[in-house]
C-alpha cells in the first residue's frame, strides 16, 4: 500500500485456530541484581531503536520538506523511506554494525530491537491512517522519540527460548535465562504440558516497582454456555452504584461501587506528604534522590498498585458473574473520554473504570456463549420510561428519581436506565416502540435536545402575532416516544 508519505505494508492481525482463544497469562518476577540490570538493558534497546527508526524516517521528510522550499523538482528530492517493518529492521542491521556508538548492540536479544522497531512502525502506521481518516479516536500526530526517563519499561519477544519451567517457579526468556517467579505458574504449565496451548510471545514489563512478565498463549477453549441461556439483562453503569442491572422481567439488582481510590486517599495524600518534604530528584542540578526518599516513594506506589489491584478484581468478578449467568447482555456505548472531561465527576469516573468493563464483557460473553448487545449512544435510557415508553425532554443529573408524568410511575433513576436496557433486545424484535426499535424514525433527526432561538421574522412567517408570545411548556414536560426510532448501533 503506498501513501503519499511512503511505503508501508498493511498488517494482518494473527487469528486464532478453530476451537482456540487468545489469553494472557500474567505473572510478577523476582529477578537477581544481575538480572534486574539485564531486563532494564533491554528494554533500553527496544527504546533506542524506537527512537532511531523514528529519526531515520523523519530526516528524509524534513530534508523533503527543506528541499521543497528550495525550488527542487518533485521527482528530483529525497526518496521517501518506508516505515514498514522489514525496510526499518534491514536498515537497522546495517547502522547498528557501521554506527560506533551502536556498538553495544550485541549485549541484547535481537527480540529487543524488533520490539522498539515494530513499535515505531505501529506507530507510523496509526499516523497515517489518522491522517486519512480511517481510524477512529482522536487525531494522532508524527510519532516523537521517548524519552530516557519518562519511556514505559517494556520487551517483547517472539522467538528463541520462551517457556515455564516444569518445577512452576521459574521462566526462561531468550538472553535473559531463567528467572524466578513470584507466583505459581501451575494454571499455564499444565495447559502446556496437556499440549492444549501453546505460548505465541512474551512481553516483561516495569509497573508499580516491580517486574512482570505476560505470556501470549493460544489456548483450547471449549465452548461453554450460560446458566441461563434465554435471559436478559441490561447494566446501566454509574458512579453511585457500580452497575444497576435489570431482567426483563423487572427484577433489579444494585452493584455497589467500592471507591478503591477515594478509600486510599487519606493514605495516599500522608505518604506524598512524606515524599515531598524529603529530597528527591532534580534533573536541572543534577541532584540525586535520598534514600529515604526512594524508600518513601516505594511506598507510594505500593498504595497506587494496591488501589489498582482491587479495582481489576473487583470488575473481573462482576464482569464474570454476568457473563457466566446471562445469554445476553446489554450495555451503554458510552462517551468516556468526553465523561472525563467533566472535572467534578472525572476522577471518579476513571476508579469505575466504565470502559474496562465493556472490554471484559466482549470477550466473556463471546467466551461463554453469549452475546452482548451495545445500545446507540443517543438513546435516552435514563429519560425513557420503562412502564409506558413516554420519554421526558429534560432529566437533569441531580434528580436521582424518575417520576413518569403519564403512568406515574416512580422508581430510581438507574432502575428505570437499566430496564430500558433489557427490553431494547424484545422492542427490536417486537417493534413495541419502547425502549428503542430499529424499524423507525426519529422525532428529531438531530437525535438531540439542543436550545434553539425563535427570531421575531420566522415567528411571523408562521403567522403569530409579533407580540405574542407561545404557552409556557415544562421543560421537565413528558413526551411521547417515535415509534421508530433507531437504538442499536
Amino acid at each position: 500500500m503506498y501513501t503519499s508519505m511512503g511505503w508501508c505494508v498493511a498488517r494482518r492481525r494473527f487469528e486464532a485456530r478453530p476451537g482456540c482463544v487468545l489469553q494472557a497469562y500474567r505473572f510478577a518476577l523476582d529477578p537477581n541484581a544481575g538480572q534486574e540490570g539485564s531486563l532494564r538493558s533491554h528494554c533500553g534497546a527496544s527504546r533506542v531503536a524506537f527512537n532511531w527508526a523514528v529519526s531515520w524516517v523523519l530526516a528524509a521528510w524534513h530534508q523533503r520538506a527543506a528541499e521543497a522550499t528550495y525550488g527542487v523538482a518533485e521527482g528530483d528530492r529525497t526518496e521517501w523511506r518506508s516505515w514498514s517493518l522489514p525496510a526499518l529492521r534491514k536498515a537497522f542491521n546495517a547502522a547498528k554494525r557501521a554506527d560506533p556508538r551502536l556498538s553495544w548492540w550485541v549485549e541484547n536479544s535481537k527480540e529487543a530491537y524488533n520490539t522498539g522497531l515494530a513499535a515505531a512502525a505501529a506507530a507510523f502506521d496509526n499516523y497515517a491512517k489518522s491522517k486519512r481518516g480511517e481510524r477512529k479516536g482522536r487525531r494522532m500526530g508524527v510519532p516523537r522519540r521517548r524519552s530516557k526517563r519518562g519511556a514505559r519499561l517494556s520487551c517483547r519477544f517472539t522467538t528463541g527460548a520462551i517457556r515455564v519451567e516444569s518445577d512452576r517457579r521459574h521462566v526462561t526468556l531468550p538472553r535473559l535465562g531463567k528467572i524466578r517467579v513470584h507466583e505459581n505458574t501451575a494454571k499455564l504449565q499444565r495447559r502446556l504440558s496437556n499440549g492444549k496451548a501453546r505460548i505465541l510471545s512474551a512481553t516483561v514489563s516495569f509497573t508499580g516497582g516491580r517486574w512482570f512478565v505476560a505470556f501470549q498463549v493460544e489456548v483450547e477453549r471449549a465452548q461453554d454456555s450460560p446458566r441461563r441461556p434465554a435471559a436478559t439483562v441490561g447494566i446501566d453503569l454509574g458512579v453511585k452504584h457500580l452497575a444497576v442491572t435489570a431482567e426483563a422481567d423487572g427484577t433489579t439488582a444494585f452493584i455497589a461501587n467500592p471507591r478503591h481510590l477515594d478509600a486510599a486517599l487519606q493514605h495516599l495524600r500522608n505518604v506524598s506528604r512524606r515524599v515531598s518534604r524529603r529530597q528527591g530528584p532534580d534533573r536541572r542540578t543534577g541532584q540525586v534522590p535520598s534514600r529515604r526518599w526512594l524508600k518513601a516513594n516505594a511506598e507510594r506506589n505500593k498504595v497506587h498498585h494496591r488501589v489498582v489491584n482491587l479495582r481489576e478484581d473487583t470488575i473481573h468478578r462482576f464482569t464474570t458473574g454476568i457473563a457466566s449467568e446471562y445469554g445476553t447482555v446489554v450495555v451503554e456505548d458510552l462517551n468516556v473520554a468526553g465523561l472525563l472531561r467533566n472535572r467534578r465527576l472525572a476522577r471518579r469516573i476513571a476508579d469505575a473504570s466504565f470502559g474496562e468493563i465493556r472490554r471484559q464483557l466482549a470477550y466473556k460473553t463471546a467466551w461463554g456463549g453469549g452475546e452482548l448487545v451495545v445500545a446507540d449512544r443517543w438513546m435516552p435510557s435514563s429519560k425513557t420510561c420503562s412502564g409506558c415508553g413516554a420519554v421526558k425532554a429534560k432529566l437533569p443529573l441531580h434528580a436521582r428519581v424518575y417520576a413518569c408524568g403519564s403512568c406515574g410511575l416512580v422508581l430510581d433513576r438507574d432502575a428505570n436506565a437499566a430496564r430500558n436496557l433489557a427490553a431494547l433486545v424484545a422492542a427490536c424484535s417486537t417493534g413495541t416502540g419502547v425502549a428503542g426499535d430499529q424499524a423507525a424514525e426519529a422525532a428529531k433527526p438531530r437525535r438531540a435536545d439542543h436550545k434553539t432561538r425563535t427570531t421575531a421574522g420566522s415567528a411571523a412567517a408562521r403567522g403569530r402575532a409579533g407580540g405574542a408570545t407561545p404557552a409556557p411548556r415544562d421543560r421537565n414536560e413528558d413526551r411521547p416516544i417515535a415509534c421508530n426510532q433507531p437504538r442499536l448501533l
